[in-house]
């Protein structure tokens, strides 16, 4: 009778076991990729109409483009990659509006465009006009207001061009610069200089 010993065939099917193990350790891996990704997609889907939501009536991210505020905005204005970046804050937008304060509004010349401008005249301030504007002074009419760029007149289509703005079309105020860096901060808007005779 052979003698065969009882733990030689252990010797294999640690062998077996250990490639089982290794194949099965790489397995988690792939499946908490998959759920890590799943749970990521989940979590974008949920937010994204929280940050919708923010950006349309809260405030939101603006770049800048054009030369019509020049210098305040875009000193390089001449770049057409060099574009200040600013938080355009949305939230009651129309109320507690001041002279020299920077709003957003829609384009009366293009509804589907905004324009961004310094606030210049409140209703029933009598403003010191500029070309090409037909008037050498204007009234502000009631619920409206007058808005002008910082650059030269022929940098600017502003209430020069389309007359006072209805305070209805505003849709927010630049209250912060984000970029560039060394202007980084709050909108001092209070300390700009207003143009024009106001009474």
């Amino acid at each position: 009778m052979m003698w065969r010993p009882l733990l030689r065939p252990a010797v294999p099917l640690l062998g077996v076991q250990k490639v089982q193990a290794r194949a099965h350790s790489q397995v988690p891996p792939t499946r908490s990729k998959l759920r890590s990704r799943a749970m990521f997609a989940a979590s974008t889907l949920l937010w994204m109409p929280v940050i919708i939501m923010f950006n349309e009536l809260v405030a939101e991210v603006t770049w800048i483009n054009g030369a019509s505020m020049y210098p305040f905005f875009n000193a390089d204005k001449d770049s057409t990659t060099r574009n200040d970046i600013v938080l355009n804050y949305k939230f009651k937008a129309q109320e507690g509006l001041r002279r020299g304060m920077i709003v957003t509004f829609w384009n009366p010349t293009n509804p589907e465009s905004t324009a961004v401008k310094r606030i210049v005249g409140l209703e029933g301030d009598v403003v010191r006009t500029r070309s090409p504007f037909p008037e050498s002074v204007v009234r502000v009419p009631e619920y409206h207001v007058w808005v002008q760029g910082d650059g030269s007149a022929r940098d600017n289509l502003d209430s020069n061009t389309y007359g006072p703005v209805p305070i209805g079309l505003i849709t927010g105020r630049v209250t912060h610069i984000l970029y560039p860096f060394h202007k980084v901060g709050r909108v001092r808007w209070w300390e700009h200089m207003i143009k024009g005779q106001r009474q």
